[in-house]
Formats: structure tokens, sequence, C-alpha cells
């Protein structure tokens, strides 16, 4: 058989064609930076950060160990201060959360622990030193009052609640929790006192865990809960306190603090309520350095100035370095720091010759006898003079000749027809529908409406006589059109800003106050129309111009200088009024000092939340106490929506609903950062222990140029409608008011927009013309604002007293109130 020949082929070419890719089946990523208009860098340098890059094992190594190395000194930069033996006390606050809770025997047990005898019956701290840990615990037991707990966690490195086994937390309690939660708190420790009562002892562990689900709520890193009749328990928590690190408070430690451990007063008798002398207080510096050249917030006492800062001697000296610091005492005090010329006044209002505001440069404006219309936007309609235009055109029958028509008083139609054509000398009309009617033309939809000519239907009835009705007659339908609304608070939140108009009252005189705005989210607010109507000294405020900068400035100021934490010293305060000294409470005292300007007033902005368990509307202006950081004021704070504006105009809300937040302002002494801020109800009695935790809320920065806007509402019923004219009723009661404020836009609750086309008699009757045709259930309203300038607030001075600050419930705008500071 013959062999069969194999030939030997070669493909045409060693390279494959692949289909082209098509740029109309892009990938999700490039058609997302193509739509964010992204210019692509063809360049090849690396764009990878550094976390993306491959690093080497060496390299990793490095990393890891540079970052052990910044947490190591971080440590110890934050605990040298509690080290060594003159080192400064861990402050620990013992709170008890039921009614047989004792902190004093909490204290002694935990010390009988050191075999360390102290009486803290009396004792408002009960200092113990720890020598297996070269430690010092200063502990601060607190009976259960809302506000000497508060001063006492401000100024504490650990918290120790205490719980009991028999006991539930009752209403006092949970309320301590809150406030102490709610103002900012540093590490925090539990322990159940009493445990040994419960019988039989198998349901000790269980009486345990419901204690230990029940503080979890509030503070979840809670991993145990410690016997105080336990003594290993007790060993385990004076361990804790001296070996674990504060937590800290961010708002804090910002600043300097101290807790004042004694307080000496003028040995001269005091003479008069008015008479002032040097106070010192005594206490070991913590957080930043503390400069002589700031000023100092003192508990509730207020706001005062450094003479001196001097060195005390350390209660854990030893017998010959105590001494050896006796016999220097002899030559003197040691002077730590001292005022220079760059110290901070107590001037709380800028000099009457450098206001912050350049008020008089404003134009003058218009006399409101020369006005004829209310101001909308930026301009007074009807106001000018309009002489030189020609008259208005008339509907006539059609083939009228000039000569005529001067004839013709009104608009004449020959015949009733709607199919009649008439003659239409006017203008279009352009309306929109705004989707929220009573913010303005924002949302509204661009329909254009032109009235109908002679080919078309008319939109208005034939003519016909309208006749006022009886004073009886309209007073009844009035009575029996509003019977329906209910109490304030809640007509409130049903109606919100409608107000209702007395028949005898004139609206362009209740109202001479308020303009209109085409848009409240974008129309611009006219200034010069509130210069008559500002609060006294308002351009006498301080006013930030860049708040991020000039925090940044006042925070790195009190890095530099000033006497190191850790430092025990005497603070020599200046004109201290000596009747503080019949009014100092056994409760802890605090010492904060302030940032750069943090004592000036202005205009602060504060959010505010309603809590949860407080379910009445909270009523703006109404009295309240606030606590911010170190200071407690009394304020009647405007409520306003807290949403960011183009125009910076937002509207004040007459109550505050539960389950909303609102923007919070008054004029109070400035606040740098954001603060935790707690909001009580100040009870009708003296005592401060029955004070309400109802909001907490957070400070935020100062906007001087924040305008609050008041708005009103009138609302009127549609009487008669015809398809797109409607004859208005009830919403002013004189035709002058109806020419007032016939350039506003009206609108109805279910979208339509219109404007007043002509009064009716005398009764405040008219005719509005609208966009589509409304409902006859439907209100037409109307929307009018005015701004409302912010309260002062007033100092706290302990035990429900208070002094200064705009007071009362009324309508009025306030003033700056009396800020009194005491120096």
């Amino acid at each position: 058989m013959a062999a069969v020949t194999e030939t030997h082929h070669h493909r045409s070419t060693t390279k494959a064609l692949n289909k082209s890719f098509k740029s109309r089946h892009a990938t999700k990523g490039l058609l997302k930076d193509l739509s964010k208009g992204k210019v692509e860098d063809r360049g090849k340098r690396n764009t990878k950060s550094l976390h993306q890059q491959v690093m080497s094992k060496i390299d990793r190594r490095h990393q890891a160990r540079q970052r052990q190395q910044a947490k190591h000194q971080e440590h110890s930069k934050t605990t040298s201060i509690f080290g060594g033996q003159n080192g400064a006390p861990r402050i620990v606050a013992v709170v008890p959360l039921t009614e047989d809770g004792d902190s004093a025997t909490a204290v002694q047990t935990l010390n009988e622990e050191l075999d360390v005898e102290v009486d803290t019956s009396s004792a408002t701290a009960v200092t113990s030193r720890v020598d297996r840990f070269k430690q010092s615990l200063q502990y601060i037991p607190i009976k259960r009052d809302l506000l000497s707990a508060l001063d006492a966690c401000k100024v504490a490195d650990f918290v120790l609640f205490i719980l009991s086994p028999l006991q539930e937390v009752d209403d006092t309690g949970e309320l301590l929790i809150r406030a102490i939660e709610g103002q900012g708190v540093s590490t925090v420790f539990t322990v159940v006192q009493g445990l040994d009562q419960i019988d039989p002892p198998k349901r000790r562990s269980q009486v345990v865990t419901s204690l230990k689900s029940y503080i979890s709520h509030f503070f979840p890193n809670q991993e145990k809960l410690h016997s105080l009749d336990s003594r290993q328990d007790c060993a385990n928590v004076i361990r804790s306190l001296c070996t674990t690190t504060p937590k800290g408070v961010k708002w804090r430690e910002d600043r300097s603090w101290m807790h004042v451990e004694d307080v000496q007063w003028p040995s001269s008798n005091i003479e008069s309520q008015s008479s002032k002398g040097e106070v010192v207080v005594t206490g070991v510096v913590r957080g930043k350095g503390l400069s002589a050249n700031r000023l100092v917030q003192v508990g509730d006492w207020g706001t005062y100035q450094i003479q001196q800062i001097t060195a005390a001697s350390s209660s854990n000296l030893k017998k010959r370095k105590a001494e050896e610091m006796a016999i220097d005492a002899t030559n003197g005090p040691t002077v730590l720091g001292t005022p220079d010329a760059h110290q901070d006044d107590l001037a709380e209002l800028a000099p009457d010759d450098i206001a912050m505001g350049d008020g008089d440069d404003f134009p003058v404006s218009e006399a409101p006898t020369e006005r004829k219309g209310v101001l909308l936007d930026d301009h007074h309609y009807f106001s000018d003079d309009e002489s030189h235009l020609p008259d208005l055109p008339k509907r006539l029958p059609r083939g009228t000749s000039a000569y005529q028509a001067a004839w013709f008083l009104g608009d004449v139609s020959d015949s009733g027809s709607d199919d009649e054509g008439v003659m239409n000398m006017d203008s279009d009309l352009t309306m929109n529908a705004p989707a929220l009617p009573q913010d303005g033309v924002e949302g509204l939809d661009h329909r254009i409406m032109v009235e109908p000519t002679e080919g078309g239907p008319s939109e208005y009835p034939q003519s016909e006589m309208f006749l006022d009705p009886s004073p009886n007659e309209e007073a009844e339908e009035l009575a029996a059109y509003r019977s329906r609304r209910k109490n304030e608070a809640e007509e409130d939140l049903e109606f919100p800003d409608e107000i209702e108009l007395l028949p005898n009252v004139l609206a362009r005189e209740r109202l001479a106050k308020y303009r209109g705005l085409k848009s409240l989210r974008s129309s611009k607010w006219e200034m010069d129309e509130d210069r008559a109507y500002e609060p006294e000294d308002w351009n006498r405020l301080l006013q930030v111009a860049d708040y991020k900068g000039a925090k940044s400035q006042a925070v790195r100021e009190a890095l530099v200088g000033g006497v190191p934490p850790g430092t025990r010293v005497h603070i020599h305060l200046r004109d201290v009024p000596l009747a503080l000294q019949k009014d100092i409470s056994n409760g802890p005292l605090t010492l904060f000092s302030l940032l750069r300007h943090e004592h000036k007033r202005t205009v602060m902005n504060f959010s505010i939340t309603l809590s949860s368990d407080y379910p009445h509307p909270l009523k703006s202006k109404a009295e309240l106490l606030m606590q911010c950081g170190p200071r407690r004021l009394l304020i009647h704070p405007l409520f306003s929506q807290p949403a960011n504006t183009p125009n910076n105009v937002h509207k004040f809300d007459r109550y505050l609903h539960p389950g909303r937040t609102a923007m919070a302002t008054f004029i109070a002494p400035l606040t740098w950062g954001s603060v935790p801020t707690l909001y009580f109800q100040r009870p009708s009695s003296p005592s401060p222990s029955s004070l309400a935790l109802i909001a907490t809320g957070t400070s935020q920065p100062p906007d001087h140029t924040r305008v609050i806007a008041k708005r009103v509402i009138l609302t009127g019923h549609p009487y008669k409608i015809h398809k797109k004219l409607v004859t208005v009723r009830y919403m002013f009661f004189n035709a002058e008011d109806v020419a007032w404020f016939k350039a506003l836009q009206l609108w109805t609750k279910r979208g339509r927009s219109g404007y007043v086309k002509e009064s009716l008699g005398t009764h405040g009757y008219f005719k509005a013309t609208f966009d589509a045709r409304i409902n006859p259930q439907d209100a037409v309203g109307v929307s009018l604002y005015k701004r409302v300038f912010p309260r002062g607030a007033g100092v706290w001075r302990g035990g429900g007293g208070g002094e200064g600050g705009g007071g009362g419930e009324g309508d009025g705008d306030g003033g700056l109130g009396v800020y009194e500071v005491m120096a």
C-alpha cells in the first residue's frame, strides 16, 4: 500500500485580531468619571496612596513600631501627672443611684481595704494614698443632688455609681444618669452595695446580672459589677482606679480646670453687700496649662480675673521636705504666674465708640406714612408715583372707539353670555403653584394662565351688586367659622403660624413690622427695615467672621505657657463679692479657665432635642436653666428651624413639639467648640432638687446675621367661587387693609396660588384670581414675616436664684437683658 503524503501548513500570521473595544459599552466607573467631569491623567505617575502601595516586611515592621511608640508616648503624657510621690490625685466622684445608697459608707469601705481611717461624714472630699501603686485617690461623695453630682463629674477622672440589690433606680437616679451622660463623662465603674442582704445566696448572681443589664443600657462598656461587701472586689476596684488611664472629656481637655480643695476668705468683716476682696482658692491644675491672663469661671460664682498664682505645698510631701518648704515660706510664697498687659478684661460688649456694625452707614428707609403697601422682598409696591402711567384697560364691547370708551365707567359687557367675545387689553398673567404654599414660590408648577378673549368663555360672571352683611349676621358667621379651634399648643401643631384678627383691629397697624417674601428660602431679607427694631447695644455684640480660624487660634493659645498641669497652686482671685461667703454650699467647687473671648456676649445658637419622656410641647421664650460646659444660665430661647438656607433666613417656631429638633438662639457669652448642653425646666419652688431634664443639645457656631423670621398666616374663607375667580372673606375686615396687602401672593392649602384683584364693599371682602379652580373646602392664606431678636441670658446663682435676662411670655422681640457678672 502506498504511503500517504502529508503536507505541512503554516498559519498566515502570528497575531490574533481581537474585537476592538466599543466606547458605548463603557464600564460603570468610566461613565461615573465622565459624568463628574474628571480630567483623565494619562501620565505614568504612581497614583496609589500609602496604604495601597505594597510595603516590604521591614517597612511594615518599622511602621508598627512607630505606632507603638507614639501610643506609648501619648499614654505616658496622660498619666505622668499622676505618677510619683507628689503626683496629682485621681479624682473619683461617688454617685448613689438609689435611696438606700450611701456614698460616704462606700468611700469608708474602700479605705478600710487600704487600712486608712478617715471621717467621711461631713467631708466634701476624701484623699487616700495607695502606696502599693504609688497613686493618690480623691473621693468626692455625693448625696443624690443633681447640681452637685454634675459639678463633681465635671472634674472627675472616674465616676463610681452605686446600685442597690434591694431597691430599683428611681426617677432621681435615672435623672442623675442621663444628666451625667449628657454633659460628658469620663471612665465609669459600677459597684453594688449591700449584696450580702440577699437570701438565699443563690439569687445574688441573678441580681448582679439584672443590675448589669440595667447599667449597660446607659454605658455598654461595663464589663463587671463589683460588690462592696467583698474585700477582693474592693481591692479590684482600687486597682482599676489606680492603673486605668482616664478616658477624659473632649470639651474639658481643651481648657485648664481644677477641683477647688480649699477657699480662703479675707479676714475683714463684710461691711455691705457690695464689698469685694481678694479670695484665694487652692487646688491641683489639670488639663492645659493655667495662664494668669485668662479669666476663670468659679462654680456658680461667676467670672473673675486672676491677681496672681502662687505655689502650694503638697499634702504628700515627707516631713523633711515639708519643713524645708515651711522655711522657704518665711521668705514669701513662690509666684508661678502674674498677669501682664495682655490680660483679658471683664467687658462683655464692645465700647460705644467701637460698635461691631456700621449702623450709621446704612441708608434711611422710607417713612411709614409715605408707604401705600406692604414690603414684599425689597420693594414697597403701590408706593411709587404712578400718575405718569396710562389708565388701566377696560373690558369694552367689540368695536368701541376711544371716544365712546370715555363714557363707560368700569368693565361693561352688553350680554350675560359666557361665550360673548370681549376685547382683552391686558397683558398675559403668569402664575405658579407652590409645592409648599406657605413657604413661597419654590417648587411651583410653571403653567401659563392666559385670560380668555372674545372667542373663549369668560372667567367673570355677570356684574352684580355686592351688599355688606349686617354686623350681627357677620359676627355670628365669624364665630361659627372659628369655633373649631382648640387649645393653643394643639392649634399650633394643626394650624402652624395661623392667627385670627379681630374685626375692630386694623391689620396694617397690627402687622406693621411684617413683610412679604416670595420665597422663604431664597428671597433676600432687607436688613434696613429692621434697624428701628434692633435691641439696644445690638451692634456692640461680638461678631466672629472666621469661626474656624478664631477657634483654632484660641485653642492654640491654651497650649503655650502657663502653670503646667499637676501643680498644686493658690489662685488669687480679684474683686470677689464677699457676700458669696454666706451663700456658699457644701457641694464641690470647680474652677475652669476660659479661652480667649469666651466671656464676651454674642448671638449663640444651640441645638435642642426634647427628651422622649417629656411629652408636652415646649413654648418658645419659656424660661429654662441651661448648662453648657462650666456655666449655667437662665435663658429664654427662640426656637427656629435648624436647616441651612441660601439667604440665612430661618422660620421661628412658637412651640417645640416632642420628637423634633430645633435651634435655640439667645444672647450669652461665647463658647468655643461643640460642647454638650443640658436643658432643665426650672421648678416653681426654689429647691433645685426638683429640676427636670427636658432636653439635650450641642453648642453651634455663633451667627450675628442669622435671621429668625416669625411667620403669621392670615386665612380666609372662599365665599363664592366662579371658575378661577373667588370671593374671599374673613381674611380682612376693611377695604384699607385689602389695599395695603394687595401685593402679596395668595395660596391655598391644596397648592393653588393667586393674587388679589379688587376689594368688595367695606367689610374686607375681595375678589382674587387663582391659577386654577379651587376646592370649596379649601382655605385661602397669605404669609407675612418679621424678624425677631433673641433675648439675653441671665446668670444662675444656685438655689433657684437668677439675675438678669429677658423675661415674660409676650410677643415682643425682647431685649439683650442684663447679664450681670459679679466683678
